[in-house]
């Protein structure tokens, strides 16, 4: 019995040797570096945006052949002179994805997609979130103005959501005169044609350009109301915002007239006929005497005035 016990812990002994050994090898062959290379460009320095890219910013490095990176570049000649479109760190492969075409030139215009424009804001570090808009980066636009342009009531209202930003950074603006003014943030906004149209008009009028900075992950349109005053320090302060309409006419409803109720005609008693007046005759013939009485008629005065 104890000889069987002793052949079974030495076989499994065994295998767990083979097992083991068998794991290193096939991890020590993936895990070491293929001797078949090839080589391909990579990011000598950080390469920013709408830069024309240079040979000496440029150098080769090997990479495995067993697993080819698309869009990737084995001369430097085939790279020199495009324009960034996607910012690069150093040691990062270039790819033809983050350049522009050949001959598209360089700059901010390198960046724009088809079928969308470029509109620049002015901001502040308060409207522009305090300097956390950066390239990449979404925001929502928000307008701040008078609708009437009268400017006794204010509103706000998100009429842009989800916009990508394009670039961040100042502007030395100049007077009349030519001297420099004061350095002024400006941000540069990736939108279609229709809201650059919209943050035109919200810029050239008396209106007021705010961003709130969104989270990229977050790409449900909100669309919230408009707010006023009015709903921003609640019903219990009184306040109410001034309105230029005039007051609109009372209008009564008609109603019908109820008729008056009709009176019951009420029977009039003639007065009772004057009594009559009467004379008495005695005549005596003889011994006999007779008795007449006449009825005595009254004149036509004397009954017109009864």
């Amino acid at each position: 019995m104890k000889n069987r016990m002793l052949i079974l812990t030495v076989v499994a002994l065994a295998l767990s040797v083979a097992v083991a050994y068998y794991a290193y090898r096939l991890l020590q062959n993936r895990l070491s570096p293929s001797d078949e290379t090839t080589q391909i460009v990579v990011a000598l320095e950080k390469l920013p945006l709408g830069s024309r890219v240079t040979e000496q910013q440029l150098r080769l490095t090997p990479w495995p052949k067993a697993t080819p990176l698309e869009g990737s570049f084995a001369e430097p000649r085939d790279v020199v002179g495009r324009g960034v479109v996607v910012p690069m760190a150093p040691n990062e492969p270039v790819l033809e994805s983050k350049l522009a075409p050949k001959e598209a030139g360089v700059g901010l215009t390198t960046t724009i997609p088809e079928g969308m424009r470029a509109v620049s804001v002015k901001v502040n570090d308060v409207s522009g979130v305090a300097g956390f808009v950066t390239p990449g980066t979404r925001v929502d636009v928000i307008a701040i103005g008078s609708p009437s342009g009268d400017g006794k009531s204010q509103i706000s209202k998100v009429f842009l959501e989800n916009v990508q930003v394009l670039a961040a950074g100042q502007n030395v603006q100049r007077d009349e005169k030519g001297q420099p003014q004061a350095n002024v943030q400006v941000v540069t906004l990736l939108v279609s044609p229709e809201d650059a149209q919209k943050i035109a008009l919200a810029t050239a009028s008396e209106s007021r350009i705010q961003l709130a900075l969104r989270n990229p992950m977050d790409q449900i349109d909100a669309n919230p109301n408009a707010v006023n005053k009015s709903s921003l320090y609640g019903p219990s302060s009184g306040y109410s915002e001034p309105s230029d309409e005039k007051p609109k006419p009372k209008v009564e409803r008609y109603r019908p007239r109820k008729a008056a109720p009709v009176m019951a005609p009420i029977a009039v008693t003639p007065p009772p006929p004057p009594p009559k007046r009467t004379l008495e005759v005695e005549m005596i013939k003889g011994d006999k005497r007779e008795k007449s009485t006449f009825e005595e008629k009254r004149p036509p005065s004397e009954e017109n005035r009864l």
